[in-house]
């Protein structure tokens, strides 16, 4: 199976002189009390999106752990996280 959603074009920051960086902010949430905890920005930045995406759930499956199954269960807790491009000059 293929997919592909962008065309080969280059970033306009590379043509300007600007760089990228991606910034993970974790989301912890509970469905039975219907809120989530004030967002979390990870401290370092990442340099893709790929990056900070694999991370992202790489960490999330920890947190989970960390948390505890009975916890997790009791409060239907889950994780969102999202990757996000800051600029940099």
């Amino acid at each position: 199976m293929r997919v592909s959603f962008h065309i080969n074009n280059s970033y306009i920051g590379d043509i300007i002189g600007l760089s990228m960086k991606i910034l993970l902010t974790l989301i912890i949430c509970s469905q039975v009390h219907t809120t989530c905890m004030p967002p979390y920005e990870w401290p370092e930045r990442f340099d893709t999106t790929y990056d900070c995406m694999t991370f992202g759930y790489e960490e999330s499956l920890v947190k989970m752990k960390e948390i505890g199954r009975e916890e997790v269960n009791k409060h239907d807790i889950y994780i969102r996280f999202l990757c996000t491009p800051e600029q940099t000059i």
